[in-house]
């Protein structure tokens, strides 16, 4: 039986950023780093594999760890991190995963005879004469490798560049041979970093990491995250190396730029650094990026969002929902978790996340216990939004909330719409239900719930009847 498919799209307790999604066969992959929750910097984990099948996008599968960070011979002790990965197959028909550590500037690869099997390491990107890339005079260094295979050429994307630093110049190409690891082409820059984006068309907009790459017809999209770094845009060029043009921006994960339900300078959750690229799944096109939880920057977590293609090949941005992956609403009725909050503020506006004052996603436990997800740190004029739901006779509303406060609940169906029911809440440490008659309109709707009052709240769940 078929499953609705949430934001985000994995459990509430796996932390998968990065994500790179891929159709092999009848299934999507989703590969990423692997944050940890309440983790203390990026990429802590292991490489894990999920997969779902292409025409069930609710019902995702673990493939388990498929490539352990100690595998690497410059990692033998673990001590380094895996940063965000990339997956092609190559002409051997064998699937090459390409990874940069977080000490060095070279890229890695590992391979496997299927897609989420266990990879062994294979080798390092060189020249001819075996300098490995990254390491030759001249040479950037490498990071965020985005890959993609035609025929015997492998086209490598890399590249970090940071505010202020001229030693960085952009995104840059490079062409490998059939060997996945030997260099037939140098590296060459299709994308300008902001210290070179002056005239070029990329300007607010250029490219500081996540590289990542797709072909659609004869189109190639290149994806990577802008300097603001909640955004993910897109370039695109006839050729894989060469005259890309800026396309704009696919989607924020602070909402920044969408004006279709609030204006359009107005965030709408805690955004930060963002990394993600585009698959088309049955026909539609979608784009996976991640969201930041507990309040800081190092518990990422995958969501996707159906994306609008022009006939011209061009894309509108993705509005934020909780939706995601089902394509459609939701069932206006049932139980549903408060962790697949797509909108998520206060009355102090902010594009970022770590302030301790803002309302967070977090769960119980420790980094790999099931425990589910939940909202935390809920204060006065604290807003979650969950969009959208297939509402008919909706005549009650019910919320599970613990903590030491004493206020209501608002409902609404657009963040500063009309307040269609008050649920009053108590103080309790744990888990208690609270209920309000509420009148929803029939049809697509967002659900907004907004705290009034003292102390501090959590909100676990809501039950629309």
């Amino acid at each position: 039986m078929k499953k609705q498919a949430l934001n985000p799209y994995l459990p509430s307790w796996e932390y998968i950023p990065d994500g790179e999604p891929y159709v092999f066969g009848d299934r999507v992959y989703i590969y990423g780093s692997h944050d940890f929750y309440n983790g203390y910097v990026f990429c802590m984990g292991d490489y894990v594999c999920w997969s779902a099948p292409v025409n069930d996008l609710g019902n995702w599968r673990y493939e388990g760890v498929i490539y352990p960070k100690d595998e690497d011979p410059l990692n033998k002790e673990g001590k380094m991190c895996l940063y965000a990965p990339d997956v092609t197959q190559g002409p051997d028909g064998r699937y090459y995963l390409y990874y940069v550590l977080d000490h060095v500037s070279i890229v890695s690869v590992a391979v496997c005879d299927t897609p989420g099997g266990r990879y062994e390491f294979y080798g390092y990107v060189h020249y001819q004469d075996g300098v490995r890339l990254g390491e030759r005079e001249g040479d950037q260094p490498q990071f965020d490798p985005g890959v993609l295979t035609e025929g015997n050429r492998t086209y490598l994307y890399t590249g970090f560049c940071g505010r202020g630093d001229k030693s960085r110049s952009g995104a840059m190409a490079t062409v490998l041979g059939p060997d996945m690891l030997t260099i037939e082409e140098a590296p060459v820059f299709i994308v300008p970093g902001c210290e070179y984006g002056k005239g070029t068309g990329f300007e607010g907009h250029e490219f500081f990491e996540a590289s990542s790459i797709r072909k659609s017809g004869d189109t190639y999209y290149f994806v990577y995250s802008s300097v603001v770094m909640h955004e993910l845009c897109y370039a695109t060029s006839k050729n894989p190396t060469r005259d890309f043009v800026y396309g704009g921006v696919l989607v924020s994960n602070c909402d920044l730029h969408i004006d279709t339900y609030k204006p359009a300078d107005l965030p709408m959750a805690y955004g930060a650094n963002n990394h993600g690229s585009i698959v088309k799944i049955e026909g539609e096109w979608y784009i996976f990026y991640h969201r930041h939880t507990n309040g800081t920057w190092y518990s990422r977590q995958g969501c996707a969002e159906k994306l609008e293609q022009l006939e011209d090949g061009s894309f509108m941005q993705a509005e934020l929902t909780s939706c995601g992956l089902n394509g459609k609403p939701l069932e206006g009725r049932g139980e549903y978790p408060a962790y697949i909050a797509c909108n998520l503020f206060r009355d102090i506006p902010s594009v970022y996340v770590g302030d301790n004052r803002f309302p967070k996603i977090m769960q119980d436990g420790r980094d790999g216990d099931e425990e589910p997800g939940y909202i935390g740190n809920i204060q006065d004029s604290a807003t979650a939004g969950f969009k959208y739901f297939d509402c008919h006779e909706v005549k009650e509303i019910r919320i599970k909330v613990r903590g030491y406060a004493h206020g209501c609940f608002e409902v609404r169906t657009s963040w500063d719409g009309e307040i269609l029911a008050q649920i009053q809440v108590k103080s309790a440490n744990v888990w208690e239900e609270y209920a309000a008659p509420v009148q929803i309109p029939d049809g697509k709707q967002a659900l907004y719930l907004t705290y009034r009052g003292g102390g501090n709240v959590s909100l676990l769940s809501f039950t629309l009847m």
